[in-house]
């Protein structure tokens, strides 16, 4: 299934979840390969002014915008990882929601919405892993919806002395970027009017490798899904979605 889970949004911290991810916490939407991006038409209508943006590189055809010098913002709160492997050492974990309230570059809407599903449980996934070479793990920070996990917004923080610099974001939602052997994969989902929340149109798959101090594209892959099926099918056919692909040179 691709697209969307039905359900009210109100953010990425909105209520309507009893265990702060709602019916979704198995499946993860949103999440590349392990799930679909999935976006409401009021949670996308409201998000989409706030653009894409990627600090510090140039646009090279990839549809984002040069933002000028990347910004720094003191490393919070970290937390030492006892079993953390070499691939990110120190070994420590930062605190994302701490690291997204003193992040200029991180739109006022991101910081308003960005409230805790439950308790202080927040709707931010965070990863480790050394994208942009250097000798500690830089940090991705994936902001969402509470009930659908709906991919918000994405950063890429990389080490830098005592503080944690902003070398890439994008606050086009439905967005959601995950790390693929040592690049970065960003997934993001185009819906045309009137498509239903659980089918979108299409979908842009862009891989970026860090390269002279900045994240470069280098590949990506455009699938126009089949109109073919999706809402409405009741004929029982449970066969997989049809798609063109067309990946870029």
């Amino acid at each position: 299934m691709r697209g969307l889970t039905e359900g009210p949004e109100d953010g990425p911290g909105g209520p309507g979840d009893d265990d702060g991810r709602g019916a979704v916490a198995g499946s993860r939407v949103g999440r590349t390969r392990r799930g679909t991006l999935a976006a409401s038409v009021t949670a996308v209508a409201g998000l989409a002014v706030v653009g894409l943006f990627v600090a510090g590189c140039d646009s090279g055809g990839t549809g984002t915008r040069d933002e000028g010098a990347a910004h720094s913002v003191p490393a919070v709160a970290p937390t030492k990882d006892p079993g953390s492997a070499a691939a990110t050492k120190p070994g420590e974990r930062v605190n994302p929601v701490g690291l997204l309230k003193q992040d200029p570059m991180v739109s006022p809407a991101v910081k308003r919405d960005l409230k805790p599903c439950s308790g202080s449980d927040y709707p931010v996934d965070v990863s480790y892993a050394r994208l942009t070479g250097g000798d500690v793990a830089d940090v991705v920070v994936n902001v969402m919806t509470c009930r659908s996990a709906v991919g918000v917004a994405t950063y890429v923080y990389r080490a830098h002395g005592g503080s944690y610099k902003n070398v890439f974001g994008s606050e086009a939602a439905p967005v959601y970027s995950e790390i693929d052997r040592g690049d970065l994969v960003v997934t993001k989902q185009q819906y045309a009017k009137g498509d239903s929340m659980s089918y979108a149109s299409s979908e842009d798959v862009i891989t970026y490798h860090w390269t002279n101090n900045k994240f470069a594209q280098t590949d990506a892959v455009h699938t126009d899904f089949s109109r073919a099926v999706g809402d409405g099918d009741t004929d029982g056919d449970t066969g997989g979605d049809t798609a063109t692909t067309s990946p870029s040179n």
